[in-house]
């Protein structure tokens, strides 16, 4: 529930292309200890209470020939090839998976262009370049704020070029995937007030902890976050690099615009229709029994 939504193959990978290596191995690394923190500590301070969860869904990925339940794991492993196995695959990565993800990314280069364009340098610079202070603001607008991990990771670019040190760049990119006002009633709900207590607790404080260590790494080696961001992507060839957005942008297309037109689209008018002539037979319904 915390390592999950911080950090990904999909998100490793954009931070490398977007930021650092640096950052790229600290992510997943504080992803890991913030979850085994969290966990340690429900398990010390758990009461015996037992929690409600959902059933997980065994079902074959496939085509859903098996429910997971009825058909042992030997049996269905015999249902389909290599060749199908991949192919489902990858289908699931480049349309599915890449459908969820293409707007929050297209959203976060949005938020990054304006970032870019509209705030100046100095105010970030000042209140966001470093420090506990400037961890604990950063903490204060992540935990609310709703945003997977793609979507802030160009985000956590421009603002480090803006001026943002890369440890608190870090807890922006840990607590704000990991915690939101909607996960967090749900976390009530579902886990009580002391584990929600124990998980928010866990992000905090392990996030302000290792973005302190982070700029302290920096530092120490004499790295400029701003001169080497977004470098990674330059061992790169040029040709792989436009071969890759012309891709990317291909993928994009259809789950942008089909989200677009959906929230675009008029309510059905047959609906207004059928609501219509209710209306209307219900006055004449009305008409009738005053006549009467």
């Amino acid at each position: 529930m915390i390592s999950t939504p911080e950090s990904g193959v999909d998100s490793i990978a954009i931070t490398f292309a977007l930021l650092d290596p640096i950052i790229t191995v600290a992510r997943p690394v504080v992803a890991f200890f913030t979850a085994a923190v969290a966990g340690v500590a429900e398990n010390l301070f758990n009461s015996g209470g037992k929690s409600s969860f959902p059933s997980h869904d065994l079902t074959c990925l496939v085509d859903g020939c098996c429910d997971g339940i009825d058909c042992p794991p030997e049996e269905h492993s015999q249902h389909h090839t290599f060749t199908e196995k991949i192919r489902a695959g990858l289908n699931f990565a480049l349309t599915e998976l890449w459908g969820d993800m293409a707007g929050w990314f297209l959203l976060g280069l949005l938020f990054a262009g304006l970032i870019t364009a509209v705030i100046p340098e100095e105010i970030i610079g000042r209140n966001l370049g470093g420090g506990i202070q400037s961890m604990l603001i950063m903490l204060a607008v992540s935990i609310p704020l709703y945003i997977c991990a793609t979507a802030s990771t160009p985000i956590a670019a421009a603002l480090i070029l803006k001026g943002v040190s890369p440890g608190v760049a870090l807890v922006f990119l840990i607590a704000g995937p990991a915690t939101n006002v909607t996960s967090l009633t749900v976390l009530l709900g579902i886990l009580g007030k002391r584990a929600t207590t124990i998980y928010l607790v866990s992000i905090a404080l392990m996030t302000v902890i290792f973005g302190l260590v982070l700029d302290q790494i920096y530092t120490f080696f004499g790295i400029s976050a701003q001169a080497v961001i977004g470098q990674a992507a330059e061992i790169m060839p040029v040709w792989a690099e436009w071969a890759g957005a012309i891709i990317l942008l291909f993928l994009s297309a259809k789950p942008i615009f089909g989200g677009i037109g959906t929230r675009l689209k008029p309510e059905n008018p047959e609906h207004h229709e059928t609501e219509g002539d209710l209306h209307a037979e219900t006055a004449e319904t009305l008409a009738c029994a005053k006549s009467d």
